[in-house]
């Protein structure tokens, strides 16, 4: 089974599922700030490097490219995986040394500095997998995206949900465990991972097994955090709950087994891929650079400036939202611990849902990109005008989480696959950027002004309502960019379902 693509694709599912620490900051931001003696100001800071670090993946890309293109590491990504394992222990190991007072208290743009490297280490682990994903599965790169980058979104709640089990209570040796567990995962796995293209007509069904193995642990997920935030779970409900979850992990193993047996006792026709990228059809893969200098790749980074930045504005807000507009703690916290669910459900669906309209009607993959970010017009408006987060914070994640199956997926269509990990993390640079621009500049201005002019606290709708008004019209630009990128690549997304049609009467 030397070079399975199902062993690839179980080996990246769980290298996601136990990266996602960066989405753990809640678990030991306390212990970090009592232990360094920070403000609440000096550990924002620290965690907008987390911000960062999670999302500017450009080395990632270039080390991804450099490794394929080279023949010194034959087919392994192994280089890869060591750099962003190294970075991920030394982040971390640092940061619970200085926690736990073994090594003297390190300058704050210290701290921001193992910060922004432990989560760093996340962009070369989910560059590898999804564009693997990519390779391995040609003509359903939205539903292979979807499921790397939904196993990823699942990490943070599957983590800490080994916390609630193991070290409950004690952030602090959750601290060591973040630097060892995922470090340990990825070397182990990484031999496993290859890129090993080999389009077959049973690549569905599986991928489908996958996909519902996801939504499974999902909504297993949904209900657990739900019953957390009602009642006090003793010891052996963690224990339990988090034992079921461990095994509802491990069994994408079975579905990768069964699909290798099948393909060796029935070989399927192996078939030319039907996605073939835009480029392609002129004989060129661009580079970072030339990708840079199309209208095309201005229309998608605009695009997701307005859409990313604008939602993970509200995710970062969305406790000050709450209880301006008096929702209690209980639900605070479920809207929050929710997240997770709804940004899975859209990383999910997005590529998934368009991989279906793709192969049966040929609509465009960036038509997506419109209508979440029309849908997510109507949720800015709800929040805006009713203050109703339960209706609001759906539709919005869902929504967010999205752009991160589509955008990959339609970065490896509109400029080919070997140079994608680089340009996509190009791309995803617009959601530190965009954060900064809506959470600063938007949300944190305004709220500030309506709260000096009440005394310093702001209660009521009209706390947010400007910032949200302005969210809609500034999504509503990039449902523009978005549609016209859809209009200027129509007729290639339309040639596949052409080619469909061929491969059927064939």
């Amino acid at each position: 089974m030397e070079h399975s693509k199902w062993l690839a694709t179980v080996a990246s599912i769980w290298i996601q599922c136990s990266c996602g620490a960066s989405y753990t900051f809640g678990i030991y931001s306390a212990a970090l700030k009592s232990s360094q003696g920070y403000d609440q100001s000096t550990l924002d800071t620290i965690s907008v490097f987390k911000d960062i670090g999670a999302n500017i993946g450009v080395l990632a890309g270039l080390l991804y490219s450099a490794v394929t293109s080279s023949s010194r590491f034959g087919s392994g990504l192994w280089p890869v995986y060591l750099a962003g394992a190294v970075q991920y222990f030394a982040g971390y190991f640092l940061m619970w040394l200085s926690v736990t007072g073994v090594i003297d208290r390190p300058h704050v743009w210290l701290m921001c500095l193992f910060m922004f490297m432990a989560a760093h280490a996340q962009t070369f682990f989910n560059t590898t997998n999804v564009v693997v994903a990519v390779r391995n599965f040609p003509d359903y790169g939205g539903t292979s995206v979807g499921i790397m980058k939904g196993f990823l979104g699942l990490s943070g709640a599957i983590l800490i949900q080994i916390y609630h089990m193991l070290f409950d209570g004690n952030p602090t040796t959750f601290l060591l465990v973040l630097a060892v567990f995922p470090t340990l995962v990825s070397l182990a796995l990484m031999s496993f991972v290859h890129a090993n293209p080999s389009n077959t007509s049973n690549d569905k069904p599986h991928l489908n097994r996958f996909s519902l193995i996801a939504l499974i642990i999902a909504a297993y997920l949904m209900i657990i955090i739900i019953f957390q935030n009602v009642v006090t779970f003793p010891s052996w409900a963690h224990i339990l709950t988090t034992t079921i979850l461990v095994i509802m992990t491990l069994s994408p193993l079975q579905v990768a087994l069964t699909a290798q047996r099948s393909e060796q006792r029935s070989p399927s026709l192996v078939m030319a891929p039907l996605i073939t990228t835009l480029e392609d059809q002129n004989e060129v893969e661009m580079n970072p650079l030339q990708a840079m200098g199309t209208f095309n790749f201005w229309l998608l980074f605009l695009a997701m400036i307005c859409v990313l930045g604008s939602g993970l504005a509200t995710i970062n807000n969305i406790t000050q939202i709450g209880e301006s507009l008096d929702y209690s703690t209980v639900e605070i916290n479920t809207m929050v611990s929710l997240w997770s669910i709804w940004n899975f459900l859209g990383r999910f669906g997005g590529g998934y849902v368009s991989d279906l309209f793709l192969h049966r009607y040929g609509g465009g993959r960036p038509l997506f990109i419109s209508l979440t970010q029309l849908a997510m017009v109507a949720g800015y408006l709800i929040i805006g005008l009713s203050g109703n987060l339960y209706i609001g914070s759906v539709i919005v994640g869902v929504c967010y989480g999205s752009q991160w199956s589509l955008m990959p997926t339609i970065t490896s269509e509109i400029f080919g696959v070997k140079h994608m990990g680089t340009i996509f993390n190009i791309i995803t640079a617009a959601n530190p950027i965009g954060s900064y621009i809506f959470s600063v500049q938007v949300i944190g201005k305004i709220y500030d002004k309506e709260a000096q002019e009440r005394g310093g606290l702001c209660h009521g709708l009209h706390c947010f309502m400007l910032s949200y008004f302005i969210f809609a019209v500034v999504c509503a630009f990039g449902v523009l960019f978005s549609f016209v990128l859809f209009l200027r690549t129509r007729r290639f997304y339309a040639s596949i379902l052409q080619r469909r049609l061929k491969h059927l009467q064939g």
